[in-house]
């Protein structure tokens, strides 16, 4: 059976239009991704969940992210941004590029490039193993209420790394520490009961007091 041309076109309308339909709920998704809150980001970035939330955004906030690590130097930006490059999620890998936005990030007092340093510093992870370094960086993020740093710091002190003049700060911060993380509360029980054998009776009184504030 001929079709007319009218209803020819009409087909090749309603098919071209059938076809474009998903393209254009694709690009009204796209539309509605939001670059992230201050606050939002460093939820992320304290969950671990920052580069998964930039993947799952299809890497669609790259040139924000760059800019407000580059040019507005926004802790939390050039933290993400660091471990972005340092990792090769969304851009090309590049590591010592992504380590200098990390220290960026850190030289700022964000806790978490500050506990990530430390890390890396004390495993060897795209940086050279520096112990002594590893506690600098821990300490800070420990003050500044981290919970892993100071899981961290506490392990290196055992481990027999670090000045004993800190194992009071160590033990004080873990002592009133806070978690509902089974696991992690045996950790810090076991944590502080290491670090009692290193500490004298009277130093471990002092540590347990209160946090001020």
């Amino acid at each position: 059976m001929k079709l007319s041309i009218t209803r020819l076109m009409s087909i090749m309308i309603l098919t071209v239009s059938a076809l474009l339909l998903p393209l254009k709920g694709y690009a009204q998704e796209i539309k509605a991704v939001q670059l992230y809150s201050q606050d939002e980001l460093i939820k992320l970035i304290n969950t671990n969940a920052h580069l998964d939330r930039v993947v799952l955004d299809r890497c669609q906030l790259n040139q924000d992210i760059e800019a407000r690590a580059e040019v507005l130097k926004v802790p939390a930006y050039q933290f993400l941004w660091g471990d972005m490059l340092a990792w090769g999620v969304c851009v090309d890998a590049n590591p010592e590029r992504g380590v200098r936005f990390m220290r960026d990030a850190a030289a700022q007092g964000l806790p978490a490039a500050l506990e990530q340093l430390g890390r890396y510093h004390a495993n060897g992870t795209l940086v050279q193993e520096d112990k002594k370094r590893a506690v600098v960086y821990l300490r800070e993020a420990s003050a500044l209420g981290n919970l892993n740093a100071q899981l961290q710091l506490a392990k290196l002190f055992i481990d027999g790394h670090g000045s004993p003049y800190d194992y009071e700060y160590a033990y004080h911060w873990l002592y009133n520490a806070i978690t509902d993380d089974k696991d992690v509360h045996a950790q810090i029980a076991l944590y502080l009961q290491n670090l009692e054998k290193l500490m004298h009776p009277k130093a471990v009184r002092a540590a347990r007091r209160p946090l001020e504030g």
